[in-house]
């Protein structure tokens, strides 16, 4: 039986998503077959599109949710009637759920199908009070002010 480690919490302190938790999190997925397959890119600063190949598929048997942090891309094909007769099959015709771990503030934009690929946009939005604000720095004449309006 092999150990595996679970790295989703490295990314819940990640700003985005960090390279190296998404390096570690590879090689412990390494031993396991990945379907379907998917890219995640950094667009720009702050913007991130997730690509998964989902040839097969229509847009009505895909599903995408996002709850606390997790993005949920959901795939389930309707059967068909007469099975095909393949006399080879490369192409893999099965459900999928893929779960993916996003860091705080990460939303989702939109996402849209082409050419066999979903394409899912991401977004990180810092709220204006966790920005880095700049204070000033008065050298002590606040304290003068203070007095001149309590004289007056």
């Amino acid at each position: 039986m092999r150990n595996t480690i679970d790295f989703s919490p490295l990314y819940q302190s990640a700003i985005g998503f960090d390279r190296m938790a998404s390096l570690l999190d590879s090689v412990a997925r390494d031993s396991k077959p990945s379907f379907p397959p998917y890219n995640i890119e950094l667009v720009e600063e702050n913007k991130y599109r997730i690509t998964m190949a989902v040839a097969g598929f229509r847009e009505d048997e895909l599903e995408i949710t996002s709850e606390q942090n997790t993005l949920v891309i959901t795939g389930r094909q309707e059967s068909a009637d007469s099975e095909p007769n393949f006399l080879y099959q490369g192409i893999a015709a099965r459900n999928f759920e893929r779960k993916f771990q996003l860091a705080e503030h990460v939303k989702v934009n939109g996402a849209r199908l082409e050419n066999g690929l979903l394409h899912v946009e991401l977004e990180r939005e810092i709220p204006e009070t966790m920005k880095p604000r700049r204070i000033e720095i008065d050298g002590g004449r606040s304290s003068e002010r203070l007095e001149q309006q309590n004289a007056a």
